[in-house]
């Protein structure tokens, strides 16, 4: 049995509709209990503040929770040496939403007016990258079959059956990252309203460009 071998590639835009904040609280105590109290007290009133703009308390989710012992070195009698400082806890959380840019600037204003001042970073992704995957590979095929017919057409031969399609299934990422903190409090623009205790984020999110590969094998004749 004679076979064509050919790869379609397929490419499409995609706008993403949700927005990702990830947030990291971190914090140093002599006591290991001491610190694991305090990350929970932590968590807790981030959820406090959030909670005013329609987040459930469960809507907070860890992405990571650490502690390590931490050490500073210091100078004695002209040598270097290591004390015990504490224990260090890291904490990272997110929280998505449909993307909404009032309710977005009020978030923000929110997490850089409170205590905790968390370290976070603003990223925006597909919130049903499943459709987008599918029309991607239907574009695969679609390529990779306009491709056959003009090689077989120009041999002189005609595609019949379809034998394999070969799909790597790797991950594709649907996500966008803009910026972190810093840049988006000193870069963006950001207009903050006191009155309304929010931020004006002049911001839009890219296209976000994904591309993928089939491989498909026809019997020719």
């Amino acid at each position: 049995m004679k076979t064509i071998r050919v790869t379609g590639k397929g490419q499409i835009k995609v706008h993403p509709d949700m927005t990702r904040i990830t947030m990291t609280l971190e914090g140093i105590y002599p006591e290991y209990a001491d610190t694991l109290r305090r990350s929970s007290e932590d968590t807790e009133q981030l959820r406090d503040t959030l909670e005013p703009f329609g987040f459930e308390r469960t809507a907070l989710k860890t992405l990571r929770f650490d502690i390590d012992t931490e050490y500073e070195s210091y100078k004695e009698h002209d040598s270097w040496k290591q004390r015990f400082v504490g224990y260090k806890f890291q904490h990272v959380l997110k929280v998505e939403f449909d993307s909404d840019s009032e309710r977005f600037g009020r978030i923000l204003y929110a997490l850089a007016h409170c205590q905790l001042h968390p370290e976070f970073r603003i990223s925006y992704f597909v919130k049903d990258p499943e459709a987008s995957k599918n029309e991607l590979l239907g574009r695969a095929v679609s390529d990779a079959k306009e491709k056959a017919s003009v090689l077989t057409s120009a041999a002189g031969v005609s595609l019949k059956d379809v034998q394999s399609i070969d799909y790597s299934w790797g991950e594709i990422n649907f996500e966008y990252h803009p910026m972190n903190k810093e840049l988006l409090m000193e870069d963006c623009m950001c207009e903050p309203c006191e009155a309304g205790g929010s931020y004006d984020v002049n911001m839009e999110p890219d296209d976000i460009e994904v591309s993928d590969t089939v491989t498909v094998i026809w019997e020719i004749g």
